[in-house]
């Protein structure tokens, strides 16, 4: 028997994949499966993108780059927050990586071991607390309630904080819930944050250019009181249709790029150069794909929304961001991953159990709204009728 190190016995997953791959060999024996269970645009990428990075082969861009990518990149990355927060980053503070999973990966490996606290959002992304335990250090959750709009309180996170803990985890907009934290709430956090200068924060942000109804997206980069401890994760992944690319960034504070960029020598040696290049003509491009992709968003939004508000048992708040509803199925009386398990074998629907976010996320499941108009509503439909003829086991 071959010993690996202890580590690998605590490590997770994500569950979306599982249900993904189940849900491919069901429709590879001719069911008929409507997948509202990964998160991913169900749009092309722009093809401006795409031309981009054949371009950029054709033109010889196939050797290693820098490890933090190409300057250009960096460049568009730092004009690009500053266009739309107005907050001055260096090109030497950004760091391009293969997608956003990296920079969550190195944060945590940074911050984390036995003996620290390491808090995070639940529900939350599963990878967050999959790389904490992987390090060692404690997770502690931070509750993300329905009642305060799947934001987190500011209060009841700073209350959450001792001399153990090391780095706190945020994201909005949010996955798996939609909810996006209002900014009086992330005020009081920077403020409450004064008291623990060595706590460092991981702004997830990836969601972005996905907030509906009129809400701005507050960026993290807009507090210069926490600008030395704070690591923002962005990338091109949901905003432009990219997930395949493996594409994101990383604005590291201090000492912790240099650290990050050793990470990176050791790991991946750069991001693909094609990539980078497509993920240029993303920022410097016309920005009519992305915004169209966002609007379609909002209006599936509004048919999902509606559409779970319907069904037996079921109640849904409104998600402010992503593309993602987080309904309630405590009054169906079923378990979400049973529920969600039975959805896909009998409804064929594929839908995420809220525990697969964490221990608070029972009672509820997750919908991607990343999907056509029409598939949302045949889902919902055959969602309402199997609640309607199947009782919970």
């Amino acid at each position: 028997m071959l010993e690996t190190v202890a580590s690998f016995d605590r490590i997770g997953e994500e569950n979306a994949f599982a249900v993904l791959a189940r849900a491919t060999e069901l429709a590879s024996k001719g069911r008929d499966i409507v997948n509202l269970g990964i998160g991913q645009p169900d749009f092309r990428t722009p093809d401006h993108i795409v031309e981009a990075a054949v371009k950029a082969l054709r033109d010889g861009a196939h050797g290693y780059t820098p490890a933090v990518g190409i300057l250009p990149l960096r460049e568009a990355v730092a004009a690009d927050l500053n266009a739309r927060y107005g907050v001055s980053v260096s090109p030497a503070e950004v760091m391009i990586m293969p997608g956003g999973k990296p920079t969550m990966f190195m944060s945590i490996l940074m911050f984390g071991e036995p003996g620290i606290d390491i808090l995070y959002p639940d529900p939350g992304f599963p990878i967050y607390r999959s790389m904490i335990e992987f390090t060692g250090a404690r997770p502690i959750p931070v509750p993300i309630r329905e009642e305060n709009g799947f934001g987190f309180s500011a209060e009841e996170t700073l209350s959450l904080i001792t001399p153990r803990t090391r780095l706190l985890i945020l994201n909005s907009p949010a996955n798996p819930t939609g909810g996006v934290t209002p900014k009086a709430e992330i005020d009081k956090l920077v403020a409450g944050l004064a008291k623990w200068p060595k706590v460092a924060v991981m702004s997830d942000e990836i969601y972005d250019h996905m907030v509906y109804d009129g809400e701005k997206h507050v960026c993290l980069l807009s507090y210069p009181e926490i600008r030395d401890r704070l690591i923002l994760l962005n990338g091109w992944s949901k905003t432009y249709a990219m997930t395949g690319w493996r594409l994101g960034y990383a604005i590291w504070p201090g000492k912790l790029y240099d650290n990050a960029r050793k990470l990176a020598v050791n790991l991946h040696s750069c991001v693909n150069a094609a990539a980078q290049y497509a993920g240029l003509a993303a920022l410097t491009g016309p920005q009519d794909a992305a915004e169209a992709m966002v609007a379609e968003f909002d209006r599936r939004r509004k048919v999902v929304v509606e559409g779970l508000n319907r069904l037996p048992g079921v109640s849904c708040a409104t998600p402010k961001g992503a593309f993602y509803a987080f309904p309630n199925i405590k009054a169906t009386g079923w378990k979400a991953k049973p529920l969600a398990s039975a959805l896909l074998d009998d409804a064929g629907v594929a839908v995420i159990g809220g525990p697969d976010f964490g221990v608070l996320g029972e009672g509820y499941i997750r919908l991607s709204y990343a999907n056509s108009t029409e598939n949302i509503l045949r889902a919902l439909e055959r969602m309402g009728t199997f609640l309607a003829d199947r009782k919970a086991a």
